[in-house]
């Protein structure tokens, strides 16, 4: 199975500023490409810190009069790497409560950004695709069943699996996996048995 990438979903080509923009051009940025916060760099384009609507409205007044990005821009920029799986991703942002990371290649330049809107796009993956990387990656080529050995019906990205399988303990990691699949919203588990080989007192897959 292959998680999607941040390069997958990220917005590439970040609208960026520089420490000096003034407070009104990063305002006006904003608003033309309809975005709620950006990164500001630095000589060479290496994010130092991000500027977002809220750093706009909690605005304080700078030395001289004067409100640029260096005022305002919460730093240092938190930043995720392009070949970082979308599940890093997500972890960083809460970790650190923010809603977007801007993207650095390998020498630390900004080449996109990852909001959280971009991640929602995983649960509007159509029901089809969630369904053959389930049948094709998780139940194939991962446990090495016959395609035919389960039914997996997926609705809105909820998955139901139903069907019956050798050993009682292969249900939970058979759930546990199609959970781990992007867009997977829930797990319906259906699934019999033919032998029980689960260790007295071991939670159900169901309990899991």
């Amino acid at each position: 199975m292959r998680h999607r990438t941040v390069a997958d979903l990220m917005a590439p080509m970040a609208v960026s500023v520089r420490r000096g923009t003034p407070f009104k051009e990063i305002a006006r940025l904003l608003d033309e490409f309809d975005i709620t916060a950006v990164p500001v760099v630095d000589e060479d384009e290496r994010p130092v810190g991000v500027v977002s609507e809220a750093d706009l409205l909690h605005r304080r007044e700078a030395a001289g009069g004067t409100i640029t990005a260096a005022d305002i821009m919460t730093s240092p920029a938190i930043t995720a790497s392009p070949e970082w799986s979308v599940v890093r991703a997500t972890r960083v942002m809460g970790r650190h409560s923010v809603k977007r990371l801007p993207v650095v290649d390998a020498t630390g330049r900004l080449v996109g950004i990852l909001s959280r809107s971009d991640l929602v796009q995983l649960f509007l993956r159509p029901d089809r695709s969630i369904r053959e990387e389930i049948v094709e990656d998780v139940l194939t080529r991962t446990l090495q069943l016959a395609p035919s050995a389960l039914s997996v019906e997926v609705d809105d990205g909820v998955v139901t699996l139903s069907g019956t399988v050798g050993r009682r303990m292969l249900i939970p990691v058979i759930v546990r996996l199609c959970h781990s699949v992007d867009g997977v919203v829930d797990v319906v588990d259906r699934l019999e048995y033919e032998r029980d080989d689960m260790p007295i007192g071991s939670p159900t897959a169901r309990e899991m």
